[in-house]
């Protein structure tokens, strides 16, 4: 009997005790205590979670280079895109959950979290400290509705935008006035599941700036305020199919969205006039895998392939059209089982109207953008990831270029460090 306890003892997950603490209602969640290096170092995420509390932090940091000699490096303040000149980024951020299922709330949590970050290139950031989310969850008539409110990141709520796996990699969503974690701002998601895999999710958010995530922040670099100038109201819609991986069981992900902001944008075709209209964005996506390189072990590991696009009206926005493919694999090497790697080819297409008027300027300009990127991220030990990654660009710029600037082959170091 006592050897039988002990073989029972050691079965058990000493880190599934800390699962029902993770942050709730996104799509997209970091690495689970098992993957951190601290684990629970002195008992201190085992103390935490007998209270009910529950954390998550990491650090993120990216260097980015452009490997072309005729990059056309210049001063910090003239930097056109990241990479012209070595751009450095560290976003440092910190959740903290607190279990409210302890008092009778179905699935009830309260989330708290900071962020911190720094860019070399402040167009790119710009630096910050401030909110990063504080909401309330639960879910209503067992679980068929889940109920998420205060100020949200709805980049990892919807699109799997905030996913670096399953794209889409592109801005679009953010410059229709999405929430992220650089612009947390008030929201109520309400998600209903219709099943255990198809399910709508709609959103009533607070729009980011309508003059771009660098004036939003600039102006509301905490994330404490309600609102920022000209911000109005962005409503936004998703219907989703996605069923997990089990063994023998492909997994595969169906998104489609529309989002309509009542903000007031720029009208690029009269820009220097009052006039100002509301603002829309549409979007779909697919990811489904191919192939499962451990049946009877992790049904995850395998080949995937996927595609995105998105559309939003020209007069409004720089950025009118998306278009993404991609391939990429999760455990493909039984030596690495936990290490990704991904090919990927996007295409930005420009605003006519706001290309036209650049040429009437005389004027360098491009319609649209071609990037082909490939990277590999290895999971080095528990809690720490790095990923090495080189990416050509046709025409890096937004828009407007000069002879040296027309291409780019960025290299990429990031190291992930979860704890």
């Amino acid at each position: 009997m006592a050897t039988a306890k002990i073989r029972i003892e050691n079965q058990i997950d000493p880190f599934a005790k800390f699962e029902k603490l993770r942050e709730r209602g996104g799509a997209f969640t970091p690495p689970g205590p098992a993957d951190t290096i601290d684990h629970d170092t002195a008992s201190v995420r085992s103390q935490f979670s007998d209270l009910g509390i529950g954390f998550a932090g990491w650090t993120l940091n990216t260097l980015v280079d452009n490997e072309f000699g005729n990059a056309a490096r210049s001063t910090i303040a003239n930097q056109q895109y990241v990479g012209q000149n070595p751009t450095f980024s560290t976003i440092n951020s910190m959740i903290v959950t607190y279990d409210l299922a302890r008092f009778g709330i179905p699935d009830g949590q309260i989330v708290v979290g900071a962020e911190h970050q720094h860019w070399t290139w402040q167009s790119a950031g710009p630096d910050r400290l401030g909110l990063n989310a504080v909401s309330y969850y639960q879910t209503l008539f067992d679980r068929r509705i889940e109920l998420k409110l205060g100020y949200l990141r709805n980049q990892h709520e919807f699109a799997g935008a905030g996913d670096k796996v399953f794209g889409p990699s592109s801005r679009m969503l953010f410059q229709a006035g999405m929430s992220n974690n650089w612009a947390p701002t008030p929201a109520l998601n309400l998600k209903y599941n219709f099943d255990d895999r198809l399910y709508n999710k709609f959103s009533i958010q607070r729009s980011v700036s309508p003059a771009g995530q660098y004036a939003h922040v600039s102006e509301n670099p905490t994330g404490l305020n309600w609102s920022t100038r000209d911000a109005g109201i962005l409503l936004l819609d998703e219907l989703s199919y996605r069923n997990k991986p089990t063994p023998g069981v492909m997994e595969t992900w169906l998104r489609a969205g529309a989002g309509f902001n009542n903000s007031s944008y720029t009208d690029l075709q009269h820009p220097t006039e009052a006039t100002t209209k509301a603002n829309s964005v549409y979007y779909v996506g697919a990811d489904r895998q191919f192939w499962q390189s451990a049946v009877h072990g992790s049904a995850s590991r395998g080949v995937y392939g996927g595609l995105s696009a998105m559309y939003a009206p020209p007069d409004l926005n720089r950025a009118s059209q998306y278009y993404e493919i991609r391939l990429y694999a999760k455990g493909l090497l039984d030596s690495r089982p936990t290490d990704q790697m991904s090919l990927v080819v996007s295409n930005t297409i420009w605003s006519h109207v706001a290309v036209d008027a650049a040429l009437a300027k005389e004027q360098l300009a491009h319609r649209d953008s071609t990037a082909i990127s490939g990277l590999y991220t290895a999971h080095l030990a528990p809690g720490i990831y790095t990923t090495v990654g080189l990416t050509y660009i046709n025409h890096p710029t937004s828009i407007t270029y000069t002879p040296q600037t027309g291409h780019a082959l960025n290299i990429l170091v990031s190291t992930s460090v979860f704890f």
